[in-house]
């Protein structure tokens, strides 16, 4: 069996994605009401009503309440001297290897609800692609990134 990476992301991302879950599910609610309005005033048959309003709670529960505890459960990373690793995924579960020398620049990001919580966000670029490592504490993303980038550094100068 793999071995999982070792680091988690802090548990302060369960409160920022319950939030991200729940402006997303105020907006599917009034893209609800309004079909459900259109349904009622346009003598559709009024179970379509029913059957959206359940929908729409099973959803507010599934992306509110039961995806961030999934989420945060298989977020994990290890940065190594040689490669970065992250796992990540709900219902797949991706495992990404970065060698160090494919890295070529690292940021932290920050938005107005991870600033809330004292969070940002990692960025790490390779030539093909963005990897992110999110929700880590702002002190912990600083560390990580200057980490990363002399990693990246010795890497470079090894070749």
């Amino acid at each position: 069996m793999i071995r999982e990476p070792k680091n988690r992301i802090s548990e302060k991302a369960l409160k920022v994605w319950k939030i991200h879950g729940l402006i997303n599910s105020v907006i599917t609610f009034l893209v609800v009401l309004g079909a459900s309005l259109y349904i009622y005033f346009s003598n559709w048959p009024n179970w379509l009503i029913v059957l959206l309003s359940v929908i729409w709670i099973f959803g507010f529960y599934f992306f509110v309440f039961l995806l961030p505890k999934l989420r945060w459960r298989r977020w994990r990373f290890e940065v190594r001297e040689q490669e970065i690793e992250i796992q990540h995924g709900v219902f797949v579960v991706t495992q990404t290897l970065i060698p160090m020398i494919r890295v070529q620049h690292v940021d932290n990001t920050q938005g107005p609800i991870l600033k809330k919580y004292h969070l940002s966000t990692v960025k790490i670029h390779t030539a093909a692609t963005v990897h992110e490592i999110p929700a880590l504490l702002d002190q912990e993303a600083e560390e990580l990134r200057k980490t990363i980038a002399r990693l990246a550094r010795v890497a470079d100068e090894d070749v």
